[in-house]
């Protein structure tokens, strides 16, 4: 068993890092100043696209991306079942309706397939996710959205850095929202960030993030002075501090390298485990590359989930679950009446699914030992 505990995923924070933000922390300004500004800059010219937006989390920048758009008071947006809460709950912020597309059993992603079948004439959006840091079939996607003239709004939090058809993700759909949050690609502790090549979507995301408040001149009614102010939204206060950023540019200089390491550690674990009968290994499609902000397998074991997890917990090996199936949440079956067997294969999914450890701080020693750890698990527990 290992001495200490081995996270699923943690940050990497260098000295680099720690001075951009001490040198901001000495400045005059730490909260709306240029470095906002700058990091925007920089993380719309590596996805090659034209505007970015920053935010004080990914869940403000999902929030942000909805509104404004559409009045979704009655309306519907489709999104998957297999994500973090935000994905959903961005919707019902917006007044919206949640329909759920059940996901594919290779990719974990959201089937284009099954969000045809909830189209209505009340769709107003579509949130695919890019699970684990892998695209989902965003051209069919985009081809489902134009034939019913929807918007896409496509959940990269975990796929910062990673590629579709040869394209790096952040320039594809109308808009793409990224997380900052110190387990994904890059971190500025808390934050988000939305991407889009619409000038009219930007300059909605910048009125959203500060209270609905403009204080260009060639945008207000009138201007009484320098101090003057107006309001032209309801907004609310969604913004990041120049620290933040500043660790944000740190970090992006070292993305590629982290994004290499991540997808080292996935091919070493994907030559241990493929000949396994016990596991199903992460499915890469030909045409994308995962950014492998998780590393997701599915165990077929004759122990219930609960014992297994324990089991790497008791080894210092910090598995986690990513994640339990929206539409299981109480919150949501009291709302929507939503049942067990609405989404078969996100639950089947449910039951199996593990997430191994895997960030760009991990040793070789770490990779072996989580390694070891599997083998030791099947080989008791089969």
């Amino acid at each position: 068993m290992r001495k200490n505990f081995l996270s699923y995923g943690h940050q990497w924070i260098d000295d680099d890092d720690i001075k951009s933000v001490v040198d901001v922390l000495k400045s005059d300004w730490i909260t709306q100043g240029s470095k906002i500004k700058e990091f925007e800059e920089l993380v719309a010219k590596y996805c090659n696209a034209k505007y970015a937006v920053a935010f004080s989390s990914g869940t403000a920048a999902l929030h942000a991306s909805l509104n404004g758009f559409y009045n979704l008071e009655g309306y519907e947006v489709i999104t998957s079942p297999i994500s973090f809460i935000s994905s959903s709950n961005c919707i019902l912020y917006n007044c919206g309706i949640v329909k759920f597309a059940d996901i594919k059993p290779d990719t974990y992603n959201i089937n284009y397939q099954n969000i045809k079948k909830q189209i209505t004439s009340k769709t107003k959006a579509i949130i695919p996710v890019d699970f684990a840091g892998q695209p989902c079939d965003l051209d069919e996607v985009k081809e489902i959205a134009n034939d019913n003239n929807l918007i896409v709004i496509e959940d990269a939090c975990h796929a910062l850095g990673a590629e579709y058809k040869n394209k790096k993700i952040g320039n594809i759909s109308d808009l793409t929202v990224f997380s900052f949050h110190p387990v994904k690609a890059i971190t500025t502790g808390e934050g988000g960030m939305v991407l889009t090549n619409n000038y009219e979507y930007y300059e909605k995301l910048l009125l959203f993030r500060t209270h609905g408040i403009t204080k260009n001149p060639n945008e207000m009614h009138r201007n009484d002075g320098e101090w003057y102010y107006e309001m032209h939204n309801l907004g609310y206060n969604y913004r990041i501090t120049d620290f933040q950023c500043a660790l944000g540019i740190s970090q992006l200089k070292k993305l590629d390298k982290f994004i290499k390491r991540r997808r080292e550690i996935a091919k070493i674990y994907n030559q241990e485990f493929e000949s396994i009968d016990e596991i199903t290994i992460p499915y890469e499609k030909y045409n994308v590359k995962s950014a492998y902000h998780l590393y997701v397998v599915q165990f077929d074991l004759k122990v219930d989930k609960k014992t297994l997890f324990n089991l790497f917990r008791k080894e210092n090996i910090g598995v986690q679950v990513h994640y339990i199936p929206i539409h299981l949440q109480p919150f949501y079956q009291h709302l929507y009446n939503f049942q067990k067997g609405d989404f078969p294969i996100a639950e089947n999914y449910y039951k199996k699914a593990l997430t191994l450890p895997l960030f760009p701080k991990m040793n070789d020693v770490d990779v072996e030992n989580v390694i070891d750890v599997v083998k030791k698990i099947i080989k008791n527990k089969n």
